[in-house]
């Protein structure tokens, strides 16, 4: 067989072929969007599109390229997908809005720093205290493994005969501890007897701190005057601010593993498993799943991602 011919093609200015020469690749195209483009799609996107003059309340991808080719003052034209890249590329995606509440307690500052202040300070002597409710009996969706297309199923619910009850729930923050008991109600006689517990495992006489919210039967005279006399500070949460409390993050995989994907037949019977995982969780402080569902839980709570109370970041000086 005869010398294999050099391979050719026709290059852009028209020369490299007719001399049988490897044709340089020609340069590449000159990029349509830039990255101040790509930064203005993204605040585009990030912005609600009323605002904007559209009327909508949200976008869609096949919105906002029409928005961003046709009514934008800074006009670009860019496909749906090349526009789902850019905004995957800039963490940008599509989420289901939350709700929040601005805590109006005049008070607030002075509260965070209390409970901030007890909290590095005294962690052996620090209890936190909540209710955990209502406790219903009927029977909870959840999840588990089962056999493809065959899940459990739970029966349905008709009918509510045995009333709610409330689980008073205790945290002892040094030694990572959770225990209570569950209640019929709330009350003061039950909240004042939640806080006895916590005093009872100091039994030295020493100050202890109790950190719980603003409901009206943990601020009641005979509280406040049975704290006094037997060296119990009680530290406020403000209101609207429940990531305050140090137990709400350990009532999401209370949550999880007793009540989610349940079907307690009566409250005996749902006590009885509670206080089986209370008993299990105590052991296991540091399980992994446990420790998950926390920080779950807690970054339900927190209004900024990543900070412990959620507070704005201090400005530098």
């Amino acid at each position: 067989m005869g010398e294999r011919s050099p391979v050719t093609r026709e290059c852009h200015a028209g020369i490299c072929g007719s001399r049988g020469l490897r044709c340089p690749r020609p340069p590449d195209r000159p990029r349509r969007i830039s990255p101040d483009d790509e930064a203005y799609i993204v605040e585009t996107a990030k912005a609600r599109p009323e605002k904007l003059g559209r009327p909508f309340t949200r976008w869609s991808v096949r919105k906002l390229a029409e928005y961003l080719g046709k009514y934008s003052p800074r006009r670009i034209v860019v496909s749906r997908e090349r526009l789902r890249e850019i905004l995957a590329k800039h963490d940008v995606t599509f989420q289901r809005t939350k709700t929040w509440k601005e805590p109006n307690d005049p008070d607030k500052e002075q509260k965070l720093d209390r409970i901030e202040e007890v909290m590095t300070k005294y962690p052996d002597r620090l209890f936190a205290f909540d209710e955990f409710g209502p406790l219903a009996v009927h029977p909870v969706g959840g999840c588990c493994w089962a056999e493809k297309k065959k899940p459990q199923r739970n029966r349905a619910n008709y009918h509510k005969h045995c009333g709610v009850r409330q689980f008073h729930g205790c945290y002892d923050y040094g030694a990572d501890q959770l225990f209570g008991v569950v209640r019929e109600r709330k009350g003061v006689k039950n909240s004042l007897a939640a806080i006895k517990s916590c005093r009872e495992r100091r039994p030295d006489g020493e100050r202890i701190y109790v950190i719980l919210d603003n409901l009206s039967a943990h601020r009641s005279k005979k509280i406040k005057a049975w704290c006094q006399k037997n060296n119990v500070e009680l530290c406020f949460t403000p209101t609207y601010s429940s990531w305050a409390n140090p137990i709400e993050s350990h009532f999401g995989p209370l949550r999880e593993f007793v009540l989610n994907n349940s079907d307690h037949r009566d409250h005996t019977l749902l006590t009885k498993r509670l206080h089986a995982y209370l008993a299990w969780r105590n052991a296991n402080p540091r399980d992994p799943e446990i420790l998950a569902a926390e920080r779950k839980r807690r970054a339900e709570m927190r209004a900024e991602k990543g900070r412990r109370w959620g507070r704005p970041a201090a400005r530098a000086a």
